[in-house]
């Protein structure tokens, strides 16, 4: 069995985890479950970074001693992420004994190489980079990362031979064009290299300025810069050096393996890093994977600005499994992304609401009506089905190419692409009207293949929403079990066409998806509420009443009124109507055999991917008129005031009258 092995950075814990942890968390897990998926041995790895100039300041400030500061914080860590549904197989901090052990075997090889030597050295010194920069590297005399005057410091220290190590690090760069990912970041590491000598590293730190991290094993008066203690973590966490000979180990089973960063940390991880494992004659990792920042309305998180997302909030008022979607799915992996409450709502409500969870519903609801919710056998598939079978198979494979490559949001628009021809096919092949003929042979290979499609979906979705994926396969009848990760598995899942069996029982409903009717704030601080759902009529206090007055119309009996067939329906789709901008088209589904196609005059007062799955009131008969070449078969309800319109709604099942 063939072996995967992802890792966070480990994070500092100068601070509370915030959104940009959790992304590059939630997105390791989803890299394990998907080598899982595949049928590989695979590990994931996070932890604390707790060593350093910034600790020691922020537990100062805190009334703490820096053991307690980090103890403090690295507890927040190991608690959110299974809060967060993140099932990492191990947590390291650099405070532990063996990491400690394991860095100043690392140190001791590279020394006895001659690879590290004393000397001294003057630079500007940044502290909240706890680093070194060149002249070249700073921008206007500042930090390019905190944008501060470094502060010039002459001392003795040890170095590592970095420059050593520059040619063959660029030519194992352009051998590997995948050693960095996206491609954007390897020529951002390749325009360093090109840019000037390589200079050596200082990894030491003299106890007279600091004593806070791990002694360098032969000067007991210097301890370790904190980067070299960090990036050792990803080796420490195997049992190196001590399960460097056993076969049987993590360290020979799992390294090496492929690093998840984000962009701020490119350097230590791009170049000190492999130059590191290259003088320890250690194999230098697969993958380095590298990811933009969330900003918040394009403005970079900020306490003082007060945007800092809770990704802990806003996971319980999304639900878990649409954020971690929405995170995978907005962001294109390398580049920045930007996150609001409206984002998230219109991502969620568009690609689970209307497109993943409408499609479950309908069917699973339709199956049931038609099947006694049993899987009908396949039949005899026409061309219509083999298409739909054919298109999702391609999409299938595309995911799982673009996933590797971890090209995530690409990845799951091509998951997308049969999902919404699924819910064409649907109206294509109108099941209601095969009922209602008495089709049954063709109405059963009509919904044969929707299921198998949808379970397709389902499980390749389970590394990006496990517990939906699971819920979604338990559905159709087929549970998530151990059988899922055969080396085999993935292969079958994409190469076969049949995987449900005829015959057994699945839901007769789902509603994995509900709709947010209007974006809230649950992720950020602060004391805004969220907005109301209109449910009735509004009365908009002055203006609402004066238009009352102006409109009203004359009296009628009550025999009158009578006539009008009033009825509860619920969205199945909108979309706009292809020869006028004012008017959407719906489908709306009023308890009968099949859908009402309503053309309605509200496209200025809503966008249709905001309508799907929106109960309404509707006039249902009016005779059949049409608008602009589209027959309307009735009027949806509304209310209407100066400053908007609202649809009339009521809570009670599609086809219910309202008296």
């Amino acid at each position: 069995m063939s072996s995967y092995y992802i890792t966070t950075p480990i994070y500092y814990v100068n601070a509370r985890p915030h959104l940009g942890h959790a992304y590059t968390t939630f997105v390791a897990d989803a890299l394990k479950r998907f080598h899982l998926l595949a049928g590989e041995e695979a590990r994931m790895l996070t932890g604390t970074d707790e060593h350093g100039d910034k600790i020691v300041k922020a537990a100062a400030a805190a009334g703490q001693s820096p053991q307690e500061f980090v103890d403090g914080i690295s507890g927040e860590f190991q608690a959110l992420w299974p809060r967060l549904g993140i099932e990492h197989d191990q947590f390291i901090r650099t405070t532990d004994p063996a990491h400690k052990a394991s860095v100043q075997a690392l140190l001791q090889r590279i020394y006895d190489k001659g690879d590290i030597y004393f000397g001294e050295y003057g630079g500007h010194y940044c502290f909240g980079c706890e680093r070194f920069y060149t002249e070249k590297e700073l921008e206007n005399g500042l930090c390019p990362q905190h944008q501060t005057k470094p502060e010039y410091i002459s001392e003795k220290n040890y170095f590592f031979k970095m420059s050593r190590y520059q040619g063959w690090l660029k030519r194992h760069i352009l051998d590997h064009p995948d050693f960095i990912r996206p491609e954007r970041y390897r020529n951002e590491v390749l325009a360093m290299l090109d840019g000037g000598v390589l200079e050596d590293l200082c990894i030491s730190r003299p106890k007279t300025r600091l004593t806070w991290g791990i002694e360098l094993p032969f000067d007991r008066d210097y301890v370790c810069y904190v980067w070299f203690d960090a990036l050792a973590n990803y080796i420490s966490a195997l049992g190196w050096p001590d399960g460097e000979g056993d076969p049987g180990g993590l360290y020979a089973r799992f390294w090496p393996g492929e690093h998840l960063v984000a962009k701020d940390i490119l350097k230590p991880h791009g170049v000190f890093w492999p130059t590191i494992l290259k003088a320890a004659d250690l194999p230098v990792y697969g993958h380095l994977n590298v990811h933009g920042y969330w900003l918040v309305r394009d403005t970079k998180m900020s306490k003082s600005l007060g945007n800092v997302v809770d990704p802990l909030k806003a996971a319980e008022y999304f639900g878990l499994d649409a954020f971690r979607y929405f995170l995978l799915r907005e962001m294109h992996f390398g580049s920045d992304a930007s996150f609001s409450d409206e984002s998230v709502t219109t991502r969620i409500n568009a690609d689970l609401a209307n497109d993943l969870g409408n499609l479950f519903s309908r069917v699973l609801s339709m199956n049931g009506k038609y099947f006694d919710g049993k899987i009908p056998p396949l039949g005899n598939p026409e061309e219509d089905d083999d298409v739909l079978a054919e298109l999702t198979g391609s999409a299938a494979l595309n995911y799982v190419q673009l996933f590797r490559q971890v090209r995530f949001s690409q990845a799951l628009e091509a998951l997308w692409e049969p999902i919404r021809a699924m819910n064409k096919y649907v109206d294509a092949q109108a099941p209601w009207s095969l009922f209602k003929e008495g089709n049954t042979e063709r109405l059963s290979t009509v919904m044969r293949t929707l299921l198998e499609a949808m379970y397709k979906v389902a499980r390749l979705l389970w590394p990006v929403m496990p517990g939906a994926s699971a819920a979604m396969q338990e559905q159709l009848g087929r549970p998530l079990r151990a059988e899922a990760f055969r080396p085999d598995a993935l292969d079958d899942l994409l190469q076969c066409r049949v995987h449900l069996r005829s015959g057994v029982e699945i839901a007769r409903a789902s509603n994995l998806f509900p709709r947010l009717e209007t974006p809230a704030a649950p992720a950020r601080p602060g004391k805004a509420k969220p907005h109301k759902e209109v449910k009735a009529a509004p009365a908009q206090a002055e203006s609402a009443q004066a238009a009352d007055v102006a409109d009203a119309k004359a009296p009628i009996e009550f025999a009158d009124f009578q006539k009008l067939d009033l009825r509860v329906g619920t969205i199945l789709k909108a979309e706009r109507h292809p020869h006028a901008d004012r008017l959407l088209r719906l489908d709306v589904d009023l308890g009968e055999d099949k859908p009402r196609q309503i053309v309605s005059g509200i496209a200025a007062f809503f966008e249709p991917e905001s309508l799907a799955g929106k109960q309404v009131v509707v006039v249902a008969n009016l005779p059949p008129r049409t608008l602009r070449g589209l027959e309307s078969q009735g009027m949806i309800l509304s209310a209407e005031w100066a400053d908007g319109l609202a649809l009339l709604t009521a809570p009670a099942p599609n086809g219910a009258r309202v008296n």
